[in-house]
């Protein structure tokens, strides 16, 4: 018994050993090596390919990613074979692990799912204005499990793809044109021929008012302390909150000039003396 774990004996029985499996290990590290640039190559082959089919860059992510990981996983099926150990019984250990991995992670499995739906049905695509689970941004950036998002005020958001895919999508530019709405009230005691004159020199004052499908302005309401225009004019996407804000402000002006009111909450505050 002892005799195993004299120095002499291990070393003796350890060099034989040693010897017969380098040549196994130093082929699974050179197969291993020209794999990994073999890889890079079929995916930047791949990609360039994607590339000159003018495939939507998001795609070309979400493939060259799976690509990748794919590869990568027949690589070290390669590897593990050439050292000696059975595949299919290694198979079967990446299968169980695979499975418990996948109960584990359910929701980045949803979140997977969700990314081939959204890069299958094409809902929205890098660079569009969208709305994302209550969130407003362009789309930076879509991946394997998220999609990201950059806000108005230079944030950047990250969304599960999951709860994207299955939720209200809401694509601002997939469409070239925009209707802005507004509404403006003036006073009872103004004139409403006056005023609706008024608002429609503002938008034929402006060269980015589209002229077709065409622009409304019309009394929408009678309101408790105002009579109330819709306002509604059409234009290009790109130009939707440039001309918005600026309605806004030269509508205000213009019924200044014409001196129109436009009412607003008023208190009335009385004072009594107390004797």
């Amino acid at each position: 018994m002892n005799d195993l774990f004299n120095p002499e004996i291990l070393f003796q029985t350890a060099i034989p050993l040693f010897m017969s499996y380098l040549p196994l290990v130093a082929l699974a590290l050179v197969t291993y090596f020209i794999g990994l640039s073999l890889i890079k190559w079929v995916i930047n082959l791949l990609s360039a390919q994607c590339k000159k089919m003018d495939m939507e860059p998001s795609l070309q992510g979400f493939i060259a990613s799976v690509g990748t990981v794919s590869l990568k996983v027949l690589l070290i099926i390669s590897v593990v074979g050439i050292l000696g150990v059975e595949t299919t019984s290694f198979i079967a250990i990446l299968g169980a692990a695979g499975l418990a991995i996948g109960l584990a992670f359910q929701n980045s499995l949803g979140n997977f799912a969700g990314s081939f739906l959204i890069l299958a049905f094409k809902p929205f695509k890098t660079g569009d204005l969208v709305e994302l689970d209550g969130r407003l941004g362009v789309v930076k950036e879509i991946q394997m499990f998220c999609t990201i998002i950059t806000t108005p005020d230079n944030k950047t958001v990250i969304l599960p793809n999951g709860p994207v895919a299955n939720g209200t999508i809401v694509n601002l530019s997939h469409e070239s044109i925009k209707r802005i709405d507004l509404t403006f009230g003036i006073g009872y005691s103004d004139n409403i021929e006056e005023a609706k004159k008024a608002l429609q020199r503002v938008i034929d004052a402006d060269s980015r008012v589209l002229k077709e499908p065409g622009s409304t302005v019309a009394v929408s309401s009678l309101g408790d302390s105002s009579v109330n225009f819709v306002f509604r004019v059409w234009v290009k996407t790109e130009e939707y909150w440039d001309v918005y804000f600026s309605m806004i402000e030269q509508v205000k002006l213009e019924l200044d000039r014409k001196e129109i009111s436009i009412p607003f909450p008023q208190r009335d505050v009385h004072l009594f003396q107390m004797s």
